[in-house]
Formats: C-alpha cells, sequence, structure tokens
C-alpha cells in the first residue's frame, strides 16, 4: 500500500479525498493512517475468508478509484462484496485516528497551561483515582495528589493544578491533576491577589500538609508594601477565598525576613516569647521559652513545629523545660571547673 502513497493521496476519488482532509485538519501523518487501515482490513479478511499462514497478503488501493483490495502473493484475491466490509474496517480506523489525535492535540493545550490552575468536574472513578475532564481532557487525578478527608462526587466541580504528564492504565499519556500539591496553594492566592501576579510580592517558602495547615512566607519586592495584609486582604476576603477553596485548610501568612533567627521565630508562630539559638555547623535551631509557649511551637501532634522546619529549611529543636534545666546545670558546671582551674593557677 505504502508504494504507492503518492498516487493515492492525489487520486480524485472518495477515499483520497476524505483521507487527505483528515490528515490536514488533525495533523495526522497518511503514512499512519493507511498503515493501520491495512491492519485492520487483513484482520477483518482473515477473520471471515480463509486465510493461508505462510502466504503474502497485502491491501491495495485503486489511486483512481479507492477501490480496496486483497492480495495474495501479489493476486488479487478480493472476494464478492467485501469492498463493502474494508469500508467498513477503514472508516472505523480513521474515526479512531481522528478521535486519538483530537485526545493528543487537546492534552498538548493543556499540558501548556502546566503549573497553572483550571476549573474541572468529576468525571469518573477508577479505584482510589479520580479522571477529571477539562476541556476534552481526562486527566488523572491520582490518590497521592488528592487532599485528604476531601469527598469527591461526579459532576463536581473543583479547581486543580496542572502538575505534569502521567500514563493511564491503558499506556497512553494525559495530564496528572492536584489539589495536594504546595505550588497549588500558591497559583491560588496569585489568583486572589494581584500583587502576586504583578510580582510585587513574592512566595519565599511553603511548607503543607493537605487540608490540615499550610504555612507560606511572602516577602514584598518594593518598599512601602505590606506583604502579609495583601494577601491576607482587606477583612481577610482573600485569604479566606483560598480557605474555603481548600474546604477550611487553615493558612499560616508569614513575612519572610532575612534574619534566620527572626524567621524561624516567625515562623513557630502562634508561639510568641520563644528565644532561638543556632548551630550553624549543623543547620539546627534550638527553640526555648516556658512549657506553655513551647507547646504552641510545637502544635498539635508536632504539626506545627514540623511545617516550620520544612519552611525554614532547619532543623528545629524545641527544647523542653527539663532539658532546658539539664543544659543550665551543665553550663553552670562547665564555669564552675573554669574558674576552679583559673584559681589553682
Amino acid at each position: 500500500m505504502r508504494t504507492n502513497l503518492k498516487k493515492i493521496l492525489t487520486g480524485r476519488n472518495e477515499f483520497s479525498a476524505a483521507l487527505n482532509q483528515i490528515c490536514a485538519e488533525r495533523e495526522i501523518e497518511p503514512e499512519v493512517v493507511l498503515e493501520s487501515v491495512e491492519e485492520a482490513i487483513l484482520a477483518a479478511y482473515k477473520k471471515d475468508y480463509e486465510w493461508e499462514e505462510g502466504a503474502s497478503y497485502e491491501v491495495d488501493i485503486v489511486p483512481e478509484s479507492g477501490e480496496l483490495r486483497i492480495l495474495k502473493n501479489k493476486k488479487d484475491i478480493t472476494p464478492t462484496g467485501f469492498g463493502r466490509i474494508a469500508a467498513q474496517a477503514a472508516k472505523q480506523v480513521i474515526l479512531q485516528k481522528v478521535k486519538e489525535a483530537e485526545q493528543e492535540t487537546a492534552v498538548e493545550k493543556l499540558l501548556q497551561k502546566k503549573g497553572k490552575v483550571v476549573s474541572g468536574s468529576i468525571f469518573r472513578r477508577e479505584g482510589s483515582n479520580y479522571y477529571v475532564l477539562i476541556n476534552k481532557v481526562e486527566a488523572l487525578f491520582p490518590k497521592k495528589e488528592q487532599i485528604r478527608g476531601e469527598s469527591y462526587e461526579l459532576n463536581q466541580r473543583f479547581r486543580f493544578y496542572i502538575k505534569g504528564t502521567g500514563e493511564t492504565r491503558w499506556g497512553s499519556q494525559t495530564v496528572v491533576v492536584s489539589r495536594a500539591d504546595p505550588d497549588f496553594v500558591i497559583q491560588l492566592f496569585t489568583q486572589e491577589v494581584p500583587e502576586l501576579m504583578a510580582g510585587s510580592v513574592v512566595v519565599k517558602a511553603i511548607a503543607r500538609e493537605p487540608g490540615q495547615r499550610t504555612k507560606i512566607a511572602v516577602a514584598a519586592v518594593r518598599s512601602g508594601i505590606d506583604p502579609v495584609g495583601t494577601c491576607v486582604g482587606q477583612k481577610g476576603v482573600r485569604v479566606q477565598t483560598v480557605i474555603n477553596e481548600l474546604g477550611g485548610e487553615k493558612i499560616d501568612i508569614i513575612q519572610y525576613v532575612p534574619d534566620r533567627i527572626k524567621f524561624i521565630r516567625a515562623a513557630l508562630s502562634p508561639a510568641e516569647k520563644i528565644e532561638v539559638k543556632l548551630d550553624e555547623e549543623n543547620k539546627i535551631a534550638y527553640v526555648y521559652g516556658d512549657s506553655e509557649q513551647l507547646a504552641l511551637a510545637i502544635g498539635k501532634d508536632g504539626q506545627n513545629v514540623r511545617l516550620a522546619t520544612r519552611l525554614a529549611n532547619w532543623d528545629i529543636e524545641v527544647m523542653s523545660e527539663d532539658k532546658q534545666k539539664r543544659e543550665k546545670e551543665k553550663s553552670e558546671n562547665k564555669e564552675k571547673k573554669q574558674k576552679g582551674k583559673k584559681k589553682e593557677k
């Protein structure tokens, strides 16, 4: 078939015209379509007619008429009435190729929005994964990208973060979307805060436990801008919009400062009146304070200090009152020994 591809494409018949039109509109290679047509027609012949193993079978298209013929060892053996079967098989293949091409184009267009937030509806469920319909694309919404505790119902609309590409269980390429990715929160704020969109306020760091709590550090690029107040919005309207989209997830907005001690202290809010000492060599921050403030610094199940650790990118060790007491005693004993040695001298 492929040896006379040029003649087939320039033929003046319905088959050639349809092939040219579809391939041009959908940007499909004609040779790819014809190969699939050949396979489908030979499969249809083998199913209903005598097939000799070892013989050479091929499909031939008469360029002048578009007639489909079966050749065996270069000899025409097309059964009477097989033309209708062949035409139907060719039609199904071409329709399938069109569908695949449309899907590939839609996937490519959606991937151009990688790193952005789009709206979509829950289309179907497959085990613990869901598929979301976005601009005719069935995007994969895997379990690990879902917000824990959030329920998803068919046809329910959500906003999703375009994360990248993945494969379906059938091996075809598709788009992967997320609601659990930390960048999803950043993009939601970007949609609500014009200063973030314009770049006069930037996100310096973020730490998130999806569905529970997020800590986000922001800074102003220009003087005269309150980055935290800008993200919170008047009467908290901006941050509340993001919280509502995340199903009530708590969000702590922190002003980023280059001073490491001040930043770690801010990251541990709502704890106040705490002291931070740095072990620069081992990149460990030791936190001191009374029991009430230390409990706030740690948070329920250790969540607050866990998020602060990730936000600051430092190990944070909250020193209990017992540890503080032992450390103080150790320091005092060390001082006494040093004083004793000086007296002996």
